[in-house]
């Protein structure tokens, strides 16, 4: 499955304190280019992020998920331990 192998390539690289994500596919099913899916969003809160800007912190995520086939679209707010904390007012945790 797609998600699993997207999930495994992020803990792996970037060792995330939380990462979700979703399979917004089906919410696209129908739309030019669609194909069969691949539509994915993910929040991942890693300290490996800190210090860099937006550009350097989106490059190690394509970096990470290069080469997984099935990906058509792939959105994600990729932030600080420090971030997440403050734009939600509690601590991150690592969900299943």
């Amino acid at each position: 499955m797609v998600r699993n192998q997207i999930e495994d390539a992020l803990r792996r690289t970037l060792e995330p304190e939380e990462l979700r994500i979703l399979d917004r596919s089906e919410a696209h099913a129908g739309h030019e280019g669609a194909g069969d899916g691949g539509h994915y969003e993910a929040l991942i809160v890693s300290h490996r992020f800190a210090g860099l800007p937006p550009l350097a912190r989106h490059r190690l995520v394509h970096e990470a998920i290069q080469g997984i086939s099935g990906i058509h679209a792939f959105s994600f707010q990729a932030r600080t331990p420090e971030e997440q904390e403050a734009s939600t007012g509690r601590a991150s945790h690592s969900s299943p």
